[in-house]
């Protein structure tokens, strides 16, 4: 018989479910005693009068956590079972075994009081369908809940204290392992070490990791990785472990915890995965804590390098990786209109534009530059920038670097004194207190310690930064004369086509870091170079353009061409006065004879009568004066002609056609205009 008053003989006759769970598969197997008190709810189950064969164990969540509901099959099966009325009543050890989130525990509440199932823990038995019932069941529920909080809290703050001080057990990358101690040292397989330097290496001399995979597949090369045991393992390299390893700051020897986060659970971007965050933003970092395969200054060029390869040209402005492309500037323009990066299209030529607010607003394209006059004139300027007019900048900029390290170290020495005086003050303070007052004379002691550590801190930062400072030295005799040789050298390989697309555009990035780029007429555009040193360069670029009218110079140009001309002068030497004068002609960076001819022309002034009257043969006409004659084209007779209808030869002394120049042949030729002849023949 039950033994309580809660227990119907309706529950009875249906089943008793005993959810059983431990959180983690470490607690299944060291917490016996915890699983034992769950399986033993089968005897309270048989002392309520529950029989044996009515009594159901669901144990398939052991090992999961009840943080949610979504993972856990056993949970699922046991609303399902209750949802469909075969459950009188569900044991658990406690409440937490069957949820710990409130938005899992109320809808089973919910359930169990529709179907009249009842609940039971070590403390008593409960019905979901009473006001009691539901009022105890539900703030167990959120004590639970909060039992988890507290509980995640705690252990998440132990684990930053120990991640603060660099004693957190992080997994370690590949080449790096434990000891029996606890420390970390390199893995003692050479090939291992060896296999992740060449990674390195390869990267600082190739500036891609495209090529260092292209490198390692190139001579057949397996990468050391892990597997999920954390056994070493031989693959293939890709791209992606490549990235690994130059990523992970654990080869500098930097322990670092918190560089990535996870979006908040049941949010949007929580289905988007883990996010990583940037050097600046990780949340501890202990240097020289590992040992390590590169250093960390080498480490964060790396970081740039690779930065600066990722080509997102809209939102991370990054120059891209130099490619086999045309375009010798792509990835450096910058529009001197709206300030985003300008494109590459290659449509019969190159071209430089910026539709970054095309795409967003749908307006016109900002700028369409041709790219062969850009790249002409900056190329130019970094010939120039190699030659030696140009070593004064490399003094002028390692003086300013000089003052700026003067400034430095001032300023740490006067850190230094200030350091010191604080130190010495606690130590009179100390020195001054008496000795029967131990109170006052431990905390004294204590400032005067701090004062020592951070004075020894400080004098240890400025040896540090006095070693490190690279020490400018003055260009040599020998040293000018080499740096002129490449630059008179350069353009001729360059034009020689021994280096390649990529190799030229690599050469480019070693001096220039940007360039802003303004069309500031039709036929001009301005380019300012920004190079790395911080120096600045201003180009005024001639820009193709395909009418006369387009030129900023082609009324005055206009002019000039009318007045020459007037004088009897050449188009060749009127060609040469206006180049020299700094005109030119749509096309060309010169004026062309053929232009000049073109605006005389247009206004009529003839050089040689002959050429440019109209021609008069005695009884004939042509076919212009004929289509004049008929108020028509020329191209109709033209066309006539080539069809067939109207059949004619031409004159051999001449070349032309010619019609007789009678009546009949102009009534012929309005009948045939009308239909109604269908062909003519002359």
């Amino acid at each position: 018989m039950s033994i309580s008053e809660l227990v119907t003989t309706q529950h009875l006759s249906l089943k008793a479910i005993i959810y059983i769970r431990q959180s983690t598969p470490h607690q299944v197997l060291t917490n016996q005693e915890s699983l034992n008190l769950q399986y033993a709810l089968r005897q309270r189950a048989l002392s309520l009068g529950w029989r044996d064969q009515d009594i159901e164990i669901i144990d398939a969540d052991l090992g999961l956590t009840a943080a949610a509901a979504h993972h856990r099959e056993g949970f699922k099966e046991l609303v399902a079972q209750v949802t469909l009325g075969q459950v009188g009543i569900i044991f658990g050890y406690e409440v937490s075994r069957l949820a710990r989130s409130n938005s899992d525990w109320y809808p089973l509440l919910d359930i169990c009081g529709f179907k009249g199932c009842l609940i039971a823990d070590r403390d008593g038995i409960y019905d979901p369908a009473t006001p009691n019932g539901r009022l105890l069941l539900g703030l167990k529920g959120t004590l639970s809940e909060a039992e988890l909080f507290t509980i995640k809290a705690r252990m998440h703050a132990g684990l930053l204290n120990k991640a603060e001080r660099g004693e957190l057990a992080l997994k370690l990358p590949v080449g790096l392992a434990r000891d029996q101690l606890g420390r970390v040292q390199k893995h003692p397989d050479r090939e291992v070490q060896d296999r992740i330097a060449l990674v390195f290496r390869i990267f600082l001399e190739q500036r891609t990791a495209s090529k260092v995979l292209q490198y390692f597949n190139r001579h057949q090369l397996l990468l050391p990785r892990l597997d999920r045991f954390g056994d070493l393992v031989w693959k293939r390299a890709t791209i992606s472990s490549v990235t690994l390893f130059l990523k992970n700051p654990a080869y500098a020897g930097a322990f670092v915890y918190g560089r990535s986060r996870h979006p908040p659970r049941g949010t949007v971007q929580r289905t988007q995965g883990i996010k990583r965050l940037p050097m600046e933003e990780w949340k501890f970092r202990i240097n020289d804590k590992y040992p390590a395969y590169i250093s960390w200054e080498t480490f964060e060029k790396i970081q740039a390098m690779l930065r600066d390869n990722h080509a997102e040209y809209d939102r991370n402005k990054t120059r891209g990786v130099p490619r086999a492309g045309q375009a010798l500037l792509h990835g450096l323009l910058y529009c001197g209109e709206c300030g985003h990066k300008m494109m590459v299209q290659y449509k019969h030529n190159t071209y430089y534009l910026c539709n970054a607010l095309r795409q967003k607003y749908s307006v016109p394209v900002c700028q369409n530059i041709p790219g062969d006059p850009v790249d002409q004139a900056v190329l130019e300027a970094f010939f120039q920038a190699l030659s030696p007019a140009e070593l004064d900048v490399y003094a002028r900029a390692m003086a300013a670097h000089k003052q700026s390290l003067d400034q430095a170290h001032q300023a740490r020495q006067q850190q230094i004194e200030r350091l010191r005086y604080q130190a010495s003050l606690a130590q009179r303070q100390f020195s001054r207190v008496d000795p029967d007052n131990r109170l006052v004379a431990a905390e004294l002691e204590a400032r005067w310690e701090a004062a020592l550590r951070e004075l020894k801190q400080a004098e240890d930062a400025a040896a540090q930064a006095s070693q490190a400072i690279v020490v400018p030295f003055a260009l040599t005799a020998e040293m000018k004369a080499a740096f002129t040789a490449i630059g008179q050298k350069l353009p001729q390989i360059w034009d020689q086509n021994l280096l390649s697309r990529e190799q030229k555009k690599a050469l480019l990035r070693c001096l220039i870091d940007k360039i802003a780029l303004h069309r500031i007429a039709r036929d001009r555009a301005q380019a300012r170079i920004v190079w790395i040193g911080g120096e600045t360069t201003t180009l005024q670029i001639q820009v193709q353009v395909k009418r006369f009218a387009a030129l900023s110079g082609a009324r005055e140009m206009e002019q000039t061409i009318l007045k020459l001309a007037a004088e009897g002068i050449s188009d060749e030497e009127i060609a040469r006065q206006l180049t020299e004068g700094g005109h030119r002609s749509p096309m060309r960076q010169h004026v062309l004879p053929s232009t000049v001819k073109t605006i005389r022309l247009k206004h009529g002034i003839m050089i040689k009568r002959h050429q440019s009257h109209p021609r008069r043969i005695e009884g004939f006409l042509t076919v212009p004066q004929l289509a004049k004659e008929l108020g028509i084209t020329a191209h109709f007779i033209y066309h006539q002609i080539n069809k067939g209808t109207i059949e004619i030869v031409k004159d051999p002394a001449t070349g032309l056609y010619l019609f007789p120049d009678r009546t009949a042949t102009i009534k012929q030729f309005r009948k045939l205009i009308d239909g109604r002849l269908k062909n003519l023949r002359f």
